[in-house]
C-alpha cells in the first residue's frame, strides 16, 4: 500500500461516519450513540454477551458500559445462561424489542434518503459499490493464526472439510481409509504447522502444510466455509502455507485434491499449480500438483 492509498480510505471514512451520522449523540434521532444502537439491534432476541465482544471488536469493558446504559432505559435485561450460569447472555425486553423494530424502519428510511438524490444507474452504481467494500472489508477483517490441530475450532473445520469431501465426491470419504487422521501429528510443530482462520470469533477457514526437510512441503486440509467463499480466502490460506513452506526450507510445494472440488482445482492452477503424477497412495485423491516457491 502507498501514501494515497491511505489517504484515500481516511477520506472514505469520514464521508461515511458524517453521512450515516455515526458522530451524534442521539442516532437516528433516538437519544444514543450508534455503539449502544447497534449493540441493541446485533442482541436481536438474544445473544451471548461473549459473541457481541467478539462480532463487535469491542472490548469486554466497553460492550458491560453499553449494556447497563440499555439496561438503564428497561431496553435489555443481562442474566445467566440456561444451559450454563457462567456465560452471560443478552435478551431484549418487550420495550427493547419496540425499540428494535423502531431502529430498523429508521435505519431504512436514512438508507432511502442516500438513494433518493440520485438518479437509477447512479443509485446502481452505489449499492454495486457498497457491496464490493463490504465484500473485501469483511475479507480483511478475517484473522489467520496457527492452531493446535486438536483445537475445537480446527477440529470443526477439518470435519466440515471431511463432511463436504463425503457429501461432493462420487465414491464418498472416508477419513480412516484416507489415513487423514495419521495427518493430525504432521500438521503439528515442528512437522508441520495448521492455520485457522477466523471471522468475528469464529472458524471459517482452515489448511495445513507438512514440514519435509529435503522434500517438497505438502499442503493438506485447505477448505473455507461456504458463508466464506467468494472473498479471497482461499487464495489467502494457500499464500499463507506456501510461506511457511517457504521458511521451512522447502522450494517446492505439493498438494493433492479430489476431482469433485472443481473451484480449488480451478485456484490451484490460477495460482501457478502444475499438474503432475501421482506422488502419494492417498485413495481419495484424482489429482496431484506442484508450484516451485520463489
Amino acid at each position: 500500500m502507498n501514501a494515497e492509498q491511505v489517504a484515500r480510505v481516511r477520506r472514505f471514512n469520514r464521508a461515511v461516519t458524517r453521512r450515516v451520522g455515526a458522530l451524534s449523540d442521539a442516532y437516528l434521532g433516538r437519544g444514543r450513540p450508534l455503539g449502544a444502537s447497534r449493540l441493541l439491534w446485533e442482541i436481536g432476541a438474544e445473544c451471548e454477551v461473549r459473541a457481541l465482544r467478539s462480532r463487535l471488536g469491542l472490548d469486554s469493558g466497553h460492550v458491560s458500559r453499553l449494556l447497563r446504559a440499555l439496561e438503564a432505559e428497561g431496553l435489555v435485561a443481562v442474566e445467566p445462561g440456561a444451559a450454563d450460569r457462567r456465560v452471560r447472555v443478552a435478551r431484549l425486553t418487550a420495550a427493547g424489542r419496540t425499540e428494535r423494530a423502531l431502529l430498523d424502519a429508521r435505519s431504512d428510511e436514512l438508507a432511502a434518503s442516500m438513494l433518493a438524490p440520485l438518479d437509477p444507474p447512479e443509485r446502481e452504481r452505489l449499492v454495486a459499490a457498497m457491496a464490493t467494500v463490504e465484500r473485501l472489508l469483511t475479507a480483511a477483517m478475517v484473522d489467520i493464526r496457527p492452531a493446535d490441530s486438536r483445537d475445537p475450532d480446527a477440529a470443526r473445520c477439518v470435519q466440515a472439510y471431511f463432511a463436504e469431501l463425503d457429501r461432493r465426491s462420487d465414491t464418498g470419504f472416508d477419513p480412516a481409509a484416507s489415513g487423514a487422521a495419521a495427518d493430525a501429528h504432521e500438521l503439528t510443530p515442528p512437522l508441520g504447522t495448521f492455520l485457522v482462520a477466523r471471522l468475528d470469533g469464529a472458524p471459517v477457514g482452515c489448511g495445513g502444510v507438512k514440514h519435509r526437510p529435503g522434500a517438497p512441503a505438502e499442503i493438506k486440509r485447505l477448505w473455507v466455509a461456504d458463508a466464506a467463499r467468494g472473498r479471497g480466502l482461499g487464495r489467502r490460506l494457500l499464500g499463507e502455507l506456501e510461506a511457511l513452506a517457504s521458511r521451512s526450507g522447502a522450494s517446492v510445494v505439493r498438494l493433492d485434491t479430489n476431482g469433485a472440488l472443481v473451484e480449488a482445482i480451478a485456484m490451484y492452477r490460477s495460482a501457478g499449480y502444475r499438474e503432475i503424477p501421482r506422488f502419494n497412495d492417498e485413495p481419495f485423491a484424482d489429482h496431484w500438483f506442484e508450484k516451485r516457491l520463489t
